[in-house]
């Protein structure tokens, strides 16, 4: 499996089961923002994903958001949903994501990291040795940059399938 292989791929985050995160032995979930839970920059968030969290923590599942935005970005989007965070990541580096276990007292293999980009969070992830979950995008960034990111993600996610949402 290549570092840049996600061990799971949604069409969105809310596609994850409890269940299936208890197959693996998951009991604590990083979660991205942007393009992962809204919409890039948007401090919204649908009816959804509120949902979503909340039938995670009913299924005791820990929660926290790690983010490459800054402090101003994240902090009000992680208190609407009443959420610990981490801004100023630096995924792919796994400091985040080795603070977060530490929050959670779980060892990297019972927490997953959930985030739509390769290059930053399924790297950093399966660095750390986490469970990860790669999700399609909300939408597409405009940015050159992003643009470019993403037709080479495709080169490293050619041979994987995006799995159909699990029947309750």
């Amino acid at each position: 499996m290549s570092i840049f292989t996600p061990d799971l791929y949604l069409h969105r985050v809310t596609d994850l089961t409890p269940q299936r995160l208890a197959q693996h032995h998951i009991r604590g979930i990083i979660l991205d923002v942007d393009n992962t839970l809204t919409h890039h920059g948007s401090q919204e968030v649908t009816q959804e994903i509120l949902d979503w969290l909340a039938l995670m923590k009913h299924h005791g599942l820990k929660l926290t958001i790690a983010s490459n935005n800054y402090d101003k970005r994240i902090r009000p989007f992680a208190k609407k949903l009443g959420l610990d965070y981490i801004a100023m990541s630096c995924k792919p580096m796994t400091i985040a994501f080795t603070k977060a276990c530490k929050r959670f007292q779980l060892p990297p293999g019972q927490v997953a990291l959930v985030g739509d980009q390769v290059y930053t969070d399924i790297l950093g992830g399966n660095l750390k040795g986490l469970f990860t979950v790669l999700v399609q995008p909300f939408e597409l960034e405009t940015g050159w940059l992003f643009r470019a990111k993403r037709k080479l993600e495709q080169c490293h996610l050619r041979h994987c399938r995006i799995e159909e949402q699990e029947k309750e």
